[in-house]
């Protein structure tokens, strides 16, 4: 349903703050996995367990891209619990409001 048939949408539109706090959480995860990845990387090569170009190679395999895809939902999960969020802080969270009887 769209807003023009005059229907509410599930999701409202964000708040400047929910944005912000959007922006900052994404920056961080991206941040975060970039320097593990890299890390991880680096060590392995170091070590001589893999090739310079091996990590590469690897990441197009099928069993990994599944692995990648399934920490992007996980990720994308917070993100739209982030953009979900009720901002005033007496709601219940909401795993406690859903879980309760």
């Amino acid at each position: 349903m769209s807003r023009s048939t005059g229907a509410l949408s599930p999701i409202s539109a964000p708040t400047l703050e929910q944005l912000t706090a959007l922006v900052f959480e994404l920056a961080s995860q991206l941040h975060t996995e970039r320097a593990h990845r890299i890390a991880l990387e680096c060590a392995l090569e170091a070590a001589g367990v893999i090739a310079v170009e091996a990590a590469e190679r690897i990441a197009s395999e099928s069993h990994v891209r599944a692995k990648a895809l399934a920490g992007l939902d996980r990720a994308m999960a917070g993100v739209m619990r982030v953009m979900t969020e009720d901002p005033d802080p007496r709601t219940p969270l909401r795993t406690q409001h859903i879980n309760t009887p």
